[in-house]
């Protein structure tokens, strides 16, 4: 266990290296941190700080920089979650507001993610399979032709085209379009195929095919968007930091654009907390000198997707965790009302 003294020296170095990108000497920190000792104590604050290496030092420089261990260690004990200003969060609300549907909602999200961290965010859409059904719609087209249109509780909307075997009357749609209401508005989608399963039974025997045939559409609809979407923005803000990137920012790019790599690196939805990997914790080759904070949203307690930016090591760790989980609750208020 480090002492209280050398875990303030290790958020010293940290805040210093963060914010001038430049390695810390022990006169430096000792003359702009009040940490209450000499240079020379310092000095052996940080000899054995770098022995169990939580800093090191790069061999062009005197001073030391922190490591992945080291940024784990500032996160888990020293980094609280620096909380946005008022008019940071009222920039927030306004510009979340405005969105017409989750398609802008998610666009949004991802260019305010982008501008308030300076890092690349990353957001995954409401996933069909944590969803629960709020309406489905039934329109005719034809006689023999219907839209169906499945609206989740996230603002998700699925259409889909069903040619029927026969002509359908509008009295009988309208009696399918309610009883099929009944019985899934609120329930999730893997209890749907269960509770319409009977459903063609209660229509007239003309009807059934048709009925029939409408629901293995949905069911079809409910199982098949099991292909998570992700939307990337704010790719540019990496040249910012070119040389926190020991070679080259290209294996970065290339990893980013392999939305599995992304899903993988933000987690699962139910895991709803704040996550924050660095470095080497990605196992992803090309994202080892990246951090990734990440955290849930959804419309209630539950989340139904993860949101979150990716950067280089050398973050303001409290001040992106600050704006993911600000973000990220806007985006749940939002899909609560909608």
């Amino acid at each position: 266990m480090l002492s209280e003294r050398r875990l303030e020296v290790l958020r010293a170095i940290v805040q210093d290296y963060v914010g001038t990108e430049e390695p810390v000497g022990s006169k430096a920190l000792t003359e702009r941190h009040k940490l209450g000792v000499s240079p020379a104590t310092v000095r052996n604050d940080m000899a054995a700080l770098e022995d169990e290496g939580f800093i090191a030092q790069p061999h062009t420089s005197a001073g030391r920089i922190p490591t992945d261990k080291g940024y784990r260690l500032f996160v888990d004990k020293l980094a609280g979650v620096k909380p946005l200003s008022s008019p940071e969060r009222r920039a927030i609300q306004n510009f979340l507001d405005g969105a017409v549907d989750l398609d802008d909602v998610v666009g949004r999200t991802v260019r305010l993610l982008a501008q308030l961290t300076r890092q690349v965010a990353v957001v995954q859409y409401p996933s069909l399979t944590r969803s629960t059904v709020r309406h489905v719609e039934l329109l005719a087209l034809a006689p023999a032709r219907l839209m169906l249109v499945l609206i989740t509780d996230t603002g998700r909307v699925e259409q889909r085209l069903i040619d029927c075997q026969a002509p359908f009357g509008e009295s009988s749609l309208a009696d399918l379009r309610a009883r099929l209401n009944s019985r899934v508005v609120g329930r999730r989608f893997a209890d749907v195929p269960q509770l319409v399963q009977d459903l063609p039974e209660s229509f007239e025997q003309d009807d059934r095919g048709t009925v029939s045939t409408v629901l293995s559409v949905l069911l079809e609809t409910l199982v098949e968007e099991t292909e998570e979407r992700l939307v990337i923005g704010g790719t540019a803000n990496l040249t910012r930091f070119g040389h926190d990137f020991p070679l080259t920012i290209r294996p970065v790019l290339e990893a980013l654009e392999e939305h599995v790599v992304l899903l993988k690196l933000l987690g699962e939805a139910k895991d709803s907390g704040m996550t924050v990997r660095i470095g080497h914790e990605n196992a992803h080759e090309g994202l080892t000198s990246t951090s990734v904070v990440a955290v849930g949203y959804g419309s209630g307690d539950e989340a139904v997707a993860k949101l979150g930016v990716v950067g280089p090591t050398r973050m303001d760790y409290p001040g992106t965790m600050g704006a993911v989980r600000a973000v990220a609750r806007y985006v749940g208020q939002i899909l609560a009302e909608s």
